[in-house]
């Protein structure tokens, strides 16, 4: 029997049994407690992303932030004070 013809409990068995678990020290584990946004959150979130902030941005990104950066400095943007008249609230 083929993996996909199994029902899903099974399957969610098979992704379940994946997980891993590491030894970190106490200054670790009280650094990623720091970094949680939340108190549910769980630490391969919070490992996630820290990953993610040290990834590259894509060329595309990069194109966005300097066009953006460009108007910026151009004056091409709206306040805050703007956009709140402009939407009278």
């Amino acid at each position: 029997m083929d993996i996909e013809s199994k029902p899903l409990n099974t399957i969610s068995t098979y992704i379940v049994s994946m997980a891993t678990t590491i030894q970190i020290s106490n200054d670790l584990l009280q650094e990623l407690k720091k970094r949680k946004m939340y108190s549910k959150e769980s630490y391969e979130d919070v490992i996630w992303d820290l990953i993610e902030d040290t990834m590259e941005l894509s060329e595309e990104t990069i194109k966005d932030i300097k066009q953006a950066e460009k108007e910026f400095k151009e004056g091409k943007f709206h306040t805050l004070e703007e956009i709140k008249k402009e939407l009278r609230l």
